[in-house]
């Protein structure tokens, strides 16, 4: 039986956030509310593709379609928001044969594509997996590019101890010897993410980077988001905010969106250290498995984010379109 994919009808849209949540892939931006947010704030119009054999649902796949200058492009996710991860979310096949299973991902992916070429016939597409997603070759035989990109993730299913044993010497030290009164972390809201926010903003534009990700995007998404959560850590200093980090949680992981830079505040107390250790307490009191590190391909960065003895995950980014097109795409900003 072949997969019929369509645009989400009413009925569809009613199911979308039980079919995000039952999908391996499936990532707090794959829900209804994020995506509305990210098609908002993106400029573009919304395609949430769904796909059924028969009654049963096989996969979701949302696509964000923007037209600039007669040029017509398809992300997911879209650019300038610094999402981490969308692309197709899969319901599991209960078959135990291979064959099956990759006839039945191969026939949703050839009917998005089929919906895509022939409702929007873009000239350029951009598309970045969740590390859940392993098989990547109905992109490359649909003429995408393929290049790996990697992911640092600590496993929180442990003991806290046990989890602190795995860490480097420097780090066991830094959470251990610090002393509780010297600091506060906390869990804040909407004046919490405005503040990692700034933080965040200002030290990419003094390194000359552009951060155009719009302030109410986050907290629209931090407000909207329906079984999602986007939690602000923030740790001060004799009241004094000094640092902070706005983890995405969904499902059973946690991970760093924003934050975790270096801080301007002169305080003796290693910041990053006792924030990112605050998030994996919290995941492992609440009985999360991965705490996503988010990034493991900057050399500088992964020195600091390896000590936490992370698992090495890989996610792709999948890239379609002539090459003039590929350079035209940078007026785009970061699609990456």
């Amino acid at each position: 039986m072949s997969v019929d994919v369509r645009r989400a009808t009413d009925d569809d849209v009613e199911e979308w956030n039980e079919y995000v949540r039952r999908s391996p892939q499936g990532t707090m931006c794959h829900e209804l509310e994020s995506l509305r947010v990210q098609a908002d704030h993106a400029g573009a119009t919304l395609h949430p593709l769904i796909g059924f054999k028969g009654q049963e649902p096989v996969g979701v796949f949302p696509v964000f379609e923007i037209r600039k200058r007669f040029v017509t492009t398809v992300f997911s996710p879209p650019p300038h928001l610094r999402v981490p991860y969308l692309g197709p979310a899969l319901l599991e096949c209960a078959s135990p044969k291979r064959r099956k299973r990759e006839r039945r991902r191969q026939r949703f992916m050839d009917g998005c594509f089929e919906w895509i070429d022939e409702h929007v016939n873009p000239s350029y597409g951009h598309v970045r997996t969740t590390t859940g997603f392993d098989d990547v070759r109905p992109f490359t035989w649909r003429g995408y590019d393929a290049n790996p990109e990697y992911t640092y993730a600590v496993d929180l299913t442990r003991s806290k101890d046990d989890l602190l044993m795995t860490f480097s010497s420097d780090a066991r030290s830094n959470v251990r010897n610090t002393d509780d009164d010297a600091y506060t972390v906390e869990v804040g809201d909407t004046e919490e993410i405005r503040l990692i926010y700034d933080q965040v903003r200002r030290r990419y534009e003094s390194q000359g980077i552009s951060f155009g990700v719009p302030l109410e995007f986050v907290t629209d998404l931090a407000e909207r988001a329906e079984n999602g959560h986007v939690r602000p850590y923030t740790l001060r200093v004799d009241g004094e905010f000094v640092g902070g980090i706005l983890a995405l949680e969904y499902g059973p992981r946690t991970g760093r969106w924003m934050g975790g830079v270096r801080t301007d505040a002169d305080v003796d107390v290693p910041t990053n250290d006792l924030l990112d250790w605050a998030i994996m307490e919290d995941g492992i009191d609440s009985g999360l498995e991965r705490y996503d590190l988010v990034g493991a391909d900057t050399r500088r960065i992964n020195r600091y984010k390896s000590k936490f003895n992370p698992g090495l995950e890989t996610y792709y980014s999948l890239e379609y379109g002539s090459w003039g097109m590929r350079t035209a795409a940078s007026v785009y900003d970061s699609v990456k």
